[in-house]
């Protein structure tokens, strides 16, 4: 298959862009970069004299870093810049800030963003390579090949697993991407959340939703549970938390419905005793680090196979 197939795509904007075969393919990238990550010298030459720019203008930890760690160990050149720190904060336009970056000959821009589209306004604006790292309530692609790299790792296989995804799938990138992304892979993706959560027209994505958290759960392989996207909403959708954890948080109970070595996930950051309780998040059940784990490697993966296979080796 390798001599057959070569990775086309310059820009990482959605995983509604890539085939069946292309996450594939990322995703045995991935593996093949997670071992550098445990070497007592974390670094290859790979992607030397290449510069990375990640503009981010909404607050993030794990992906910022993530893909920052994943640029520095192919020994790639990095700068940060944030929405308080540029020009934005003076009036400049997403597409003046892009271009005059774009004017410094990066290779590869980095951009996550409150607006839907952002990425691929830039993609169309720019020679760089742009990677979405996650625009409005669009998509979150390096999110959604982690999510799918982990249960790869932990199943064997993707395709005829039962994915239950809980909590606010309306602004969700996060499980826009999954749905995709696991829908592609062969998984039946389900999902669950207040009415107020639920958007119009998701069944078109590939998931099937359910009227309660047991129904969604039950027989699941693995169980997801998302944050309830307070930054996005303009009104209070839920009554309070402590209701919102009553019919859809994840607890014991409720994972003892799904299949006995279930997997239980979460993009993170978790608000526990919300989305699901603490022992539930610490168990052993629980790869909510092997998320972060392999973040590193897949977003190592996008860096090198956008700059071009060929090229690098």
């Amino acid at each position: 298959m390798e001599n057959e197939y070569r990775f086309n795509h310059k820009h990482i904007l959605g995983l509604e862009d890539l085939s069946r075969t292309d996450i594939e393919f990322i995703l045995n990238t991935a593996d093949s970069f997670k071992e550098i990550s445990t070497r007592p010298i974390k670094k290859v030459p790979t992607l030397r004299g290449k510069t990375v720019i990640h503009l981010f203008f909404e607050p993030s930890t794990r992906t910022r870093l993530s893909f920052e760690i994943a640029a520095k160990r192919m020994s790639a050149d990095t700068f940060n810049i944030s929405a308080s720190t540029s020009s934005a904060k003076k009036g400049e336009t997403l597409v003046d800030t892009a271009m005059n970056l774009a004017a410094m000959n990066p290779d590869i821009i980095v951009i996550r963003h409150s607006s839907s589209g952002s990425p691929r306004l830039l993609a169309n604006h720019i020679g760089a390579s742009v990677i979405n790292a996650g625009d409005g309530t669009h998509e979150h692609p390096s999110q959604g090949l982690l999510d799918l790299m982990t249960v790869k790792e932990n199943k064997g296989c993707i395709d005829g697993l039962k994915i239950a995804i809980l909590g606010d799938i309306s602004h969700s990138r996060v499980a826009h991407s999954d749905i995709i992304g696991f829908s592609k892979m062969g998984a039946e993706v389900c999902v669950c959340g207040p009415a107020t959560m639920m958007p119009v027209g998701i069944a078109e994505l590939g998931a099937t939703v359910c009227g309660s958290r047991e129904e969604v759960v039950e027989g699941a392989d693995v169980i997801m549970a998302l944050r309830i996207q307070k930054e996005r909403q303009t009104d209070p959708l839920i009554p309070s938390l402590r209701e919102y954890a009553t019919f859809f948080g994840v607890s014991k109970k409720v994972v003892e419905l799904a299949r006995p070595d279930a997997l239980i996930m979460h993009p993170g950051p978790i608000n526990r005793g919300v989305e699901m309780d603490p022992d539930i998040a610490d168990s052993s059940r629980s790869v909510i680090l092997d998320q972060v784990t392999n973040g590193v490697a897949v977003r190592m993966a996008l860096l090198y196979l956008i700059m071009g296979r060929e090229g690098n080796e």
